[in-house]
């Protein structure tokens, strides 16, 4: 079994049977997010690939890739909105990685 196959969305309706009330907050929620308002339709979707890229969502990249391309959105905007999420992923590395200059001072004290 794959666990991405776009077949395994349809079990979302048993999520959606099982937590009711949540999943009516949520589709409410994701709908109004997702509504013209500062940012065009366009922006927000290529927002949304740039997120699936990080968060590596198989169905959302699928989804919001067509939903981009849709509202007008090239390739070339998509593929530098992977670029821009690589680069924000490898820049909280780099970043975090200032702790580990924390950690190794406090061994050196724990060693004097």
């Amino acid at each position: 079994m794959s666990l991405y196959e776009q077949g395994t969305l349809r079990h979302l309706a048993k999520l959606n049977e099982w937590t009711p009330e949540q999943a009516q907050a949520f589709d409410q929620f994701n709908s109004a997010v997702f509504e013209e308002g500062a940012l065009s339709q366009k922006e927000k979707e290529i927002i949304a690939v740039a997120m699936a890229y990080a968060t590596q969502c198989p169905y959302c990249l699928d989804i919001h890739t067509k939903k981009a391309k849709q509202a007008g959105a090239s390739l070339q905007e998509l593929a530098e909105a992977g670029f821009v999420s690589a680069a924000l992923e490898a820049g909280g590395a780099v970043a975090h990685s200032s702790h580990m200059q924390d950690a190794l001072e406090e061994e050196q004290d724990d060693i004097l």
